[in-house]
């Protein structure tokens, strides 16, 4: 076990995922870059998930590296936490992160991308489209993020998947755990790839449904408002009625058994000094998810 630390502390280097210290922390070595996108201009509700990034890879570093259900440890693959995107404007913010995306794709890199609010997952999402080809996009979400433009801004955190519908690689969303939405939304709505979250609780089959729906290479967009608030406060709109850990990571381990997972992001943590746990949620779930990709053949 490693050794415990005062609360707001952890092992490794301070600034690095799980607190990697070199060789397994450096770029040249590494199978998997971190990027942190600090971004939170268009939140309109609670602010502050620009510092997501930083108490999410502050909380990695007083994880366990040893992934029980798949028996590996996938640090060892190298992950390397790169410097984060700074931006005034939605614009600025959406180029750097689209370029340097492509830059480490081209590398041959596997990009974890980290928000800030969820308007930054466009950017990634434009650029495994583009280095992959035909992809299909699997969003948790709370909210269906489907406005036209909100606030008449396109480029809202309330409008990140309408743009990704415009995406031409995309093949298709597949939506997970929505329960809120405007009526403003519903002609941009594919019900026939939506799962709400009010009817996964009767359907026994929800996640072979879900997995069907999915083409062979999938992109994961994680809005951590994804989970029921009960689980996950620390967000910019906690919504009641959501995913609990297991039902997640349940779905999560079959598409990383049956599709091939090309990258992903988890945006919208909006941290809460006065809990931690929900910091430590969001760096477990990013690991979880790392180790079911990169050891599938374990599941």
């Amino acid at each position: 076990m490693q050794s415990k630390h005062p609360i707001g502390q952890g092992i490794g280097v301070a600034g690095r995922y799980v607190g990697l210290p070199d060789p397994y922390g450096q770029l040249s070595g590494a199978e998997i870059v971190i990027l942190p996108v600090p971004f939170d201009l268009t939140s309109t509700y609670q602010k502050g998930s620009d510092k997501g990034p930083a108490a999410l890879i502050e909380a990695s570093r007083n994880m366990e590296l040893y992934d029980i259900e798949t028996d590996s440890e996938v640090y060892k693959k190298g992950i390397y936490t790169d410097q984060p995107i700074q931006a005034k404007t939605s614009q600025d913010m959406l180029q750097q992160t689209h370029e340097r995306t492509k830059t480490l794709l081209s590398h041959n890199k596997f990009v974890v991308t980290l928000g800030g609010e969820h308007s930054i997952s466009y950017a990634p999402i434009r650029a495994h489209a583009e280095h992959f080809g035909s992809i299909s996009v699997l969003q948790f979400d709370a909210h269906a993020d489907l406005q036209d433009a909100y606030e008449d801004d396109p480029w809202s955190h309330a409008s990140v998947m309408a743009r990704v519908k415009e995406i031409p690689q995309v093949d298709k969303i597949v939506s997970v755990g929505i329960r809120s939405m405007s009526a403003e939304e519903l002609p941009n709505l594919d019900p026939p790839n939506t799962f709400f979250a009010h009817t996964l609780d009767d359907n026994k089959h929800w996640i072979d449904q879900v997995l069907s729906k999915l083409s062979d290479q999938v992109y994961i967009t994680f809005d951590l408002d994804a989970f029921d608030s009960s689980l996950m406060s620390s967000t910019g709109t906690p919504e009641p009625g959501g995913l609990q850990w297991n039902q997640a990571t349940q779905l999560l381990k079959k598409v990383a058994k049956h599709k091939k997972i090309v990258g992903f992001d988890v945006v919208e943590l909006c941290p809460n000094p006065a809990n931690l746990s929900c910091d430590f949620l969001a760096a477990k779930l990013i690991y979880k998810l790392l180790s079911y990709t990169f050891y599938s053949n374990r599941l």
